[in-house]
């Protein structure tokens, strides 16, 4: 007797255990984090020059608070270190600090965009570095199937691989560095100076006064030797005047 009893004490007890875990509803899945974009290229790998640089100017941190407080999304283009490591030697180093911010900000578009997305856009694109009015960061996206290239006015990028998506943040490697006009175009050809126009010869003062009696080029002694032949000629008539006169 006390064994069946123990025995349906037992069943009673799991019974009410039972429909206790039955009641209590299922926990929901942890919210995910806030999106960190330096932890996306960190886990990606080949993007160690990428993420100094970003970390250097503080657009990483840019990023993240655009991507956590607001819901207009981006896009970023992101070099490999082979990209960074085909640039001119010492070309990073001789960016001011200002550059190297609208460097980062030029792979960055302020609008999510899908690859597909792509062959709908209007060239030039605006990017985080400015807008097209003066020509400074043009950005021209062209497609021809599923492949998508970049062009700056300087160099050709292609788009090699998607990193990430999720619907409000794209991450895109590209194979070369973006390089905007208004950082790196040439400069211009300086002018040619004017030609200068020859001296002119200065006249001496004889040439510019006339001699009276002769040629403005006649010079001082030529005019001394006419007045003696004319006063010899004078003085000769004048004896031979004199000597008819006596005859």
């Amino acid at each position: 007797m006390e064994s069946f009893s123990l025995s349906l004490f037992i069943v009673v007890l799991l019974l009410l255990s039972t429909k206790t875990l039955a009641q209590t509803p299922a926990q929901p899945p942890a919210p995910p984090g806030p999106t960190n974009f330096t932890k996306i290229l960190e886990k990606a790998g080949q993007f160690t020059t990428l993420i100094r640089l970003m970390k250097t100017t503080q657009v990483g941190d840019q990023i993240n608070t655009q991507l956590n407080n607001s819901n207009q999304g981006l896009t970023v283009f992101a070099p490999t270190d082979m990209a960074f490591s085909n640039l001119k030697a010492g070309t990073l180093n001789s960016l001011s600090d200002q550059q190297k911010v609208a460097l980062v900000q030029f792979h960055i578009l302020p609008n999510f965009l899908s690859m597909s997305q792509f062959q709908t856009v209007s060239n030039p694109i605006r990017t985080q570095a400015g807008d097209n009015i003066n020509g400074e960061f043009p950005l021209n996206v062209t497609t021809s199937g599923n492949q998508v290239n970049v062009s700056t006015g300087i160099d050709d990028a292609t788009v090699a691989n998607t990193i990430y998506s999720d619907n409000q943040l794209a991450v895109y490697e590209v194979d070369k560095v973006l390089l905007p006009l208004s950082i790196f175009a040439p400069p211009s050809p300086a002018s040619a100076p004017a030609p200068s126009l020859p001296k002119s010869k200065k006249k001496s003062p004889l040439a510019d006064s006339p001699v009276a009696g002769g040629d403005a080029s006649t010079d001082s002694s030529g005019g001394y030797v006419l007045a003696i032949h004319g006063f010899l000629e004078v003085v000769t008539f004048g004896f031979a005047m004199v000597a008819t006169l006596w005859l």
